[in-house]
């Protein structure tokens, strides 16, 4: 199979530039030839990845962490449509927070991600798309592979974002939580599930989910599965610093999905509009905008190295 890999140099906290002598010698020890192209911006992944489908790479593969992952996604289509049905996506994941393989329970070992892309098994991969409003304040489309929230977690994930992330993945998602719990307010948020009847929920966050974990481990969306057709959302309400503070094992375990304040619904689509002032999005550890935003699961768009 014909791969390009797509590399965040500046994933690992820069390690994998640091060390892409060595990695690129060992995927050539598996994989054989292959191309590749670094990252030097924003959208950067999506670009080189929808040009290497272009040139007719089989087998486009996300060198980074889960916002690497999201732009390769994105590079996957073009006017909407999925470029090459056909075309495969890999990872070999890099990143600080590491979500999108824990739902596959995969480790950071380079040998295990050849391993992977070494072997002709794919599955059907599920995505996620995002009609919402973007940071200049203009209507915008993006796509997305593992989970898209609202509320406190893109304040969360500005305050992770904007630290050096030294602390590594779980501690700096932590204080970034600790930070953003501190700055939130709860939200009114009228939110329509598969064009039903709106209603007006308080929203500390909700997560749409395609696979299970955010925020660097948290485990919100215990049974969601990236194959299956459908949404996993989790609503968060009414939980402040001192749950997390009190109670944050159950995020981490999976025991929130018990609490009185935790809500779970499956659905396809998911339309939310804010009531209460600005209620920014979380995708995939980015944040590009806020609501009112429309989310879309297209069932198996493509497919998935596993």
């Amino acid at each position: 199979m014909k791969t390009f890999l797509v590399v965040n140099p500046r994933s690992a906290n820069g390690q994998t530039g640091k060390r892409w002598v060595e990695i690129s010698s060992q995927v050539g020890k598996v994989l054989g030839e292959f191309g590749h192209g670094f990252t030097s911006g924003g959208m950067d992944a999506a670009r080189l990845a929808r040009q290497a489908i272009d040139d007719g790479y089989e087998c486009i593969v996300a060198v980074g962490g889960d916002g690497t992952l999201n732009e390769v996604t994105n590079g996957f289509f073009r006017d909407g449509q999925v470029i090459n049905p056909q075309a495969t996506l890999g990872l070999l994941p890099r990143g600080t927070g590491g979500d999108f393989r824990r739902t596959f329970g995969w480790d950071l070992e380079l040998n295990s991600a050849l391993e992977r892309l070494r072997t002709e098994k794919t599955e059907p991969f599920d995505v996620g798309r995002l009609e919402f409003i973007d940071n200049d304040g203009n209507p915008a489309t993006r796509f997305f592979a593992n989970i898209a929230s609202f509320g406190v977690s893109a304040v969360v994930a500005r305050e992770v974002n904007q630290g050096s992330k030294a602390l590594g993945g779980n501690l700096s998602f932590m204080w970034g939580t600790v930070k953003g719990l501190l700055k939130y307010q709860e939200r009114q948020v009228r939110l329509t599930v598969d064009g039903g009847e709106p209603e007006t929920v308080s929203v500390t966050a909700v997560a749409v989910a395609n696979g299970r974990y955010f925020g660097s481990g948290m485990f919100v969306a215990p049974d969601a599965v990236t194959h299956d057709g459908l949404f996993d959302v989790t609503i968060w309400s009414n939980y402040g610093l001192s749950d997390f503070v009190l109670k944050s094992k159950g995020v981490y375990n999976g025991d929130h999905v018990t609490w009185k304040g935790t809500r779970r619904l499956r659905c396809r689509t998911l339309h939310a509009e804010s009531e209460t002032g600005d209620v920014f999005l979380d995708v995939d550890g980015e944040t590009p905008g806020r609501l009112p935003c429309t989310m879309t699961l297209l069932p198996g768009a493509i497919r998935l190295k596993v």
